[in-house]
C-alpha cells in the first residue's frame, strides 16, 4: 500500500482488520492460518529469479562505477572518462557464475542466498526430463525433523504431483507440478480494479467507519490489499466471471468467495500454481 496521504486512509482500515483478525484468533472466533495451505503459496520461476538477480549485480556494477569516478574527481583529473569507469564484465560474469553453480545471490556478508537454482537437465529418458522441469522446491531447511511441510496437503490437489517426492531428507519438501497445471504470469491490477468500481464496488477512501462496522458490505480484497466494500456481491461475482470466460480480463485471474468472513478476494499475482 502506498505511503501517500490517499494510502494512510486505506492503511487505517487494513491495520484495523489485522488487530481485528488478531483478537478473533486469541479468542478462538476464527481458526489460525494454515502456513501450508498452497493458496497462499508462490513459485519464483525463472523470469523473477533472473530478474531479481540481474538487479543485484546491476547495483554492484553502479556501485564500483561511482567508485571509480569518485576517485578520479578527489584525484583532480581534468579529463574523466565515463569508458573506464563501465566495467561490462561484473553482469557477464556475475551471470555466468550464477548459472555454472547453481549460486544464486549474495546477502551483505557475502553468504550465499539460494543454492541449486539452475541444475543440468537430466536427460535419462523423456520422462525423467519432464519430471525435472515441473520440479519444485520448498525453501526450508532439509535436515530438520518437521513433519507437517512434508505431508500431502488438501490443497495440493490438481497441483502437485501426489506420489512423486524423493526419499530421505528431502521428502515432501521438493515435490513436481501435476502435467495438467500451469503457473500464473501476472496481470494488471489497475485494471480489475477499474472494472470493479464500474460493477458496484465501493472504494475505501468514500466510506466512514460506521458504514463497513454495520456488517452489512462485504469486503473486496484484489492480491491482499483491501480496495473497497460491495453491497451486491453476487452481482459483482457475476460479472467478473463474465469478464472472464469471454476473455475481456486474463483467465488465470482467481475468484475467491469467503462467506464466514464476508470477503471476496481476488488474485492477479503471478506464481500461482
Amino acid at each position: 500500500m502506498s505511503t501517500l496521504p490517499d494510502g494512510m486512509y486505506k492503511k487505517s482500515f487494513f491495520l484495523g482488520y489485522m488487530a481485528n483478525k488478531l483478537i478473533k484468533a486469541s479468542l478462538g472466533k476464527i481458526q489460525e492460518d494454515d502456513r501450508d495451505y498452497y493458496g497462499k503459496k508462490r513459485l519464483d520461476m525463472a523470469g523473477s529469479l533472473l530478474g531479481s538477480y540481474f538487479r543485484q549485480i546491476f547495483r554492484n556494477f553502479t556501485d564500483v562505477m561511482s567508485k571509480i569516478l569518485k576517485k578520479d574527481i578527489d584525484n583532480g583529473h581534468d579529463k574523466i572518462l565515463l569508458q573506464k569507469a563501465i566495467k561490462h564484465d561484473i553482469i557477464t560474469n556475475g551471470l555466468k557464475t550464477a548459472l555454472a553453480t547453481g549460486n544464486w545471490g549474495k546477502d551483505k556478508d557475502g553468504n550465499v542466498q539460494k543454492t541449486g537454482v539452475s541444475q543440468v537437465l537430466n536427460r535419462l529418458t523423456f520422462a525423467s526430463s519432464l519430471s525435472h522441469l515441473r520440479r519444485l522446491n520448498t525453501p526450508s531447511a532439509k535436515t530438520g525433523k518437521l513433519a507437517k511441510p512434508r505431508q500431502l496437503h488438501n490443497t495440493h490437489w490438481g497441483m502437485m504431483c501426489p506420489a512423486e517426492t524423493p526419499e530421505g531428507a528431502a521428502c515432501g519438501l521438493v515435490k513436481n507440478l501435476a502435467l495438467m497445471a500451469f503457473v500464473s504470469v501476472g496481470s494488471e491490477v489497475s485494471r480489475l480494479i477499474s472494472f470493479l468500481e464500474d460493477f458496484g464496488m465501493e472504494k475505501l477512501s468514500e466510506h466512514t467507519q460506521s458504514v463497513v462496522r454495520s456488517g452489512k458490505d462485504i469486503k473486496v480484497f484484489v492480491n491482499g490489499n483491501w480496495v473497497g466494500t460491495s453491497r451486491d456481491p453476487d452481482s459483482l461475482i457475476g460479472n467478473i466471471k463474465g469478464l472472464r470466460r469471454r476473455f475481456d480480463i486474463p483467465k488465470e485471474i482467481s475468484i475467491v468467495r469467503d462467506f464466514p468472513n464476508k470477503e471476496i478476494r481476488f488474485y492477479t499475482d503471478s506464481g500461482r500454481v
